[in-house]
């Protein structure tokens, strides 16, 4: 092996980090570039298959974590039991992101809906945006990394931010964020203002050589595609605000940071086309994913604060924020489940 390829990178040699990403572009090639290459209407049951699929892969890559994966002690508070946390804290920051997921699932059918996508187009402009996604989620994540593990004090600004995030999305009212407005997004008119971008939607091309209004000649304009995929990766780094301090939360391991997140992204255009049009059916979700983002603020002052520096109460092990994420996020998918279920079926509506 070539010497440059056992050069460590955050915890890991960069051939462990080159193979996970060959991997993952060897997924997307699959995707678009065998069974998805015709423009077509991706049904629910297709996509619970291909869902099915990455969920599967992430359970794979879960065992691979526990019987293969060499942990950097530096990133563990217990130096004890390594492939055991790292497992923990691989299934725990990707069963987070997914449900931190569902809300990009929300938005982005809104963006779909604002630029009038039809639907035979959005699996190619989800496609793309994930792309996207998977290079600035590693970009956020190498920044977040280093300072995490620079300044370790830095995780309390993130434990007081995600408790305060959490508490902020339990107030609120369910129905807060059913409307949204792109026309006075400032990226949008910025876009708008330095692009030349066509009216319509013809194809699934982001660009296409038109006219010049002035000269006459050939030149490149943008599609409502090209907005809309950039609007989507717009809503990605939005979502990011929560999702990076969340996962630093739960481990420092860059390398668990990265592929419970990537993971988790892989599911989500699947997600979408098999959720979209049920989003009503989990609107008490956010409630459940508001109590986990509190929990892991406390885990945070509870494992740093009050065990690590001040020797107060015993360690709060994995599996038991682990258990405690799968019964907040579950309960609060039941309830919805039951809670609009219940509604459907009231004869006063």
């Amino acid at each position: 092996m070539p010497e440059m390829l056992t050069v460590e990178y955050a915890g890991q040699p960069v051939w462990l980090w080159f193979a996970f990403l060959s991997f993952i572009g060897f997924l997307l090639w699959v995707d678009l570039g065998l069974l998805n290459k015709k423009d077509e209407v991706v049904s629910p049951k297709k996509s619970a298959i291909m869902w099915g699929c990455f969920a599967s892969l992430a359970v794979a890559f879960g065992f691979y974590i526990y019987f293969g994966y060499q942990p950097d002690p530096q990133y563990y508070n217990e130096p004890a039991n390594l492939h055991v946390q790292a497992t923990l804290q691989f299934a725990t920051g990707y069963l987070l992101e997914t449900a931190l997921a569902f809300d990009n699932i929300f938005v982005i059918g809104m963006v779909f809906t604002f630029f009038a996508v039809p639907r035979e187009y959005q699996h190619r402009v989800l496609f793309w945006g994930i792309i996207g996604a998977i290079v600035f989620r590693g970009i956020f994540i190498s920044l977040g990394a280093a300072i995490v593990n620079e300044f370790t004090w830095v995780l309390y600004f993130f434990a007081a931010f995600l408790i305060f995030t959490g508490a902020k999305m339990l107030l609120s009212d369910a129905g807060d964020d059913d409307h949204m407005d792109l026309n006075d997004n400032p990226v949008l008119k910025f876009l708008r203002k330095r692009l030349r971008v066509t009216d319509t939607i013809g194809n699934h091309n982001f660009v296409v050589r038109k006219p010049h209004p002035v000269t006459g000649k050939l030149v490149l304009w943008g599609t409502p595609l090209l907005l809309c995929v950039i609007m989507v990766e717009v809503v990605d780094i939005i979502f990011a605000v929560d999702s990076v301090p969340a996962i630093f939360a739960i481990t420092r391991d860059p390398f668990i940071v990265y592929t419970s997140n990537i993971f988790a992204i892989l599911g989500l255009r699947s997600m979408y086309f098999m959720l979209a049009a049920a989003t009503a059916r989990f609107k008490y979700l956010k409630y459940g994913l508001s109590l986990v983002l509190v929990l892991i603020g406390i885990k945070i002052f509870w494992n740093f604060l009050l065990y690590k520096q001040l020797h107060l109460v015993p360690y709060l092990e994995p599996q038991w924020s682990l258990m405690l994420t799968v019964a907040f996020l579950g309960g609060a998918i039941l309830f919805s489940l039951w809670k609009t279920s219940f509604r459907q079926q009231s004869p006063l509506g």
